[in-house]
C-alpha cells in the first residue's frame, strides 16, 4: 500500500497541473450538468448538457494515456472522480444551510425555486451512485483500449496513430458511459425506455466525439510537448 501510494505521489508530481484541473474539472461539470436533459423535440432521442464537459474529459485522458500509460490515466481518473465525490458533498452541505438562492427571489414562488435549485445541486444518491459506476468503468475501458491500439501500432504514427487510439476509445468509452448510466438510472428512476437509452448513449458518443475531433490537435500538441519533457512514467505501463 505505501508503494501504491508513493507511486501515485510521484505520478501527480510528474502530471501538468493544468491537464490535472482541466480532467478534474471537466469531471464536475460533467456530472452536476447531467441535471439538464436537452430537448430535442424527439421522443426516441435523450440527451443531457453533460455532453458540453465529457469531450474534455475523455480526451484529457487520451492525452495522459498516450504520455503516461493506461494504469497512470485510470489513477488520475479515479483521483479526479474522488474530488467529484467530494465535491458533491460540499454541494450537498450547502443545500442544507439555511437561505436562499439568488435566483429564486421571483414574487410567489420563492419556496418552489429554492428546493429546486437545492436539489439540483444537492443532488440524489442515486443520480451521483450511477454517474460515477458510469465513468469508472468507461475510464478503465477509455484508457486501456487506448493504449491496446497504440500497441497494435508498429511504430509511432503521430498524428494519425493518435486520433486512431482516441477516436475509437473515446467512442466506444463514451458510449458504455452513457448506457450503463442511462439503464441503472434514467430507466430505472425516470422512466426511459431501453430504445430511449441505447439512443442516447450512441448519439450522446457521436456528438461528444465530434467535440474530440475538433480538440484532438490540440490534445496531440500537448501530448507531443509532454513527451518531448517528461522522464519514465511513475507508473508502469501495463494493466
Amino acid at each position: 500500500m505505501k508503494e501504491r501510494i508513493a507511486e501515485f505521489r510521484n505520478l501527480t508530481k510528474s502530471v501538468p497541473p493544468l491537464i490535472a484541473a482541466l480532467l478534474a474539472l471537466s469531471v464536475v461539470g460533467m456530472n452536476l450538468l447531467a441535471n439538464k436533459s436537452i430537448d430535442t423535440g424527439l421522443d426516441w432521442l435523450a440527451l443531457d448538457c453533460g455532453i458540453l464537459f465529457s469531450w474534455l474529459t475523455f480526451l484529457s485522458m487520451d492525452v495522459l494515456t498516450h504520455c503516461y500509460g493506461p494504469k497512470a490515466a485510470t489513477a488520475m481518473s479515479l483521483a479526479a472522480l474522488g474530488l467529484n465525490l467530494l465535491m458533491a458533498l460540499i454541494f450537498f452541505i450547502a443545500t442544507r444551510i439555511p437561505g436562499v438562492w439568488g435566483e429564486s427571489f421571483v414574487e410567489g414562488e420563492e419556496a418552489v425555486i429554492n428546493a429546486a435549485l437545492d436539489g439540483t445541486f444537492g443532488g440524489t444518491w442515486y443520480i451521483i451512485l450511477g454517474s460515477s459506476v458510469a465513468f469508472a468503468a468507461s475510464a478503465v475501458l477509455n484508457n486501456f483500449l487506448n493504449y491496446g491500439i497504440g500497441r497494435l501500432l508498429k511504430r509511432d504514427k503521430g498524428f494519425g496513430g493518435f486520433i486512431l487510439r482516441s477516436y475509437i476509445s473515446t467512442f466506444l468509452a463514451q458510449v458504455a458511459d452513457n448506457l450503463i448510466f442511462a439503464l441503472l438510472v434514467s430507466r430505472i428512476f425516470f422512466g426511459w425506455t431501453t430504445l430511449q437509452c441505447v439512443t442516447c448513449a450512441l448519439t450522446g458518443a457521436a456528438l461528444e466525439l465530434v467535440f474530440e475531433v475538433v480538440f484532438s490537435p490540440l490534445g496531440y500538441r500537448v501530448s507531443r510537448r509532454l513527451l518531448g519533457r517528461k522522464g519514465p512514467s511513475p507508473l508502469p505501463e501495463g494493466a
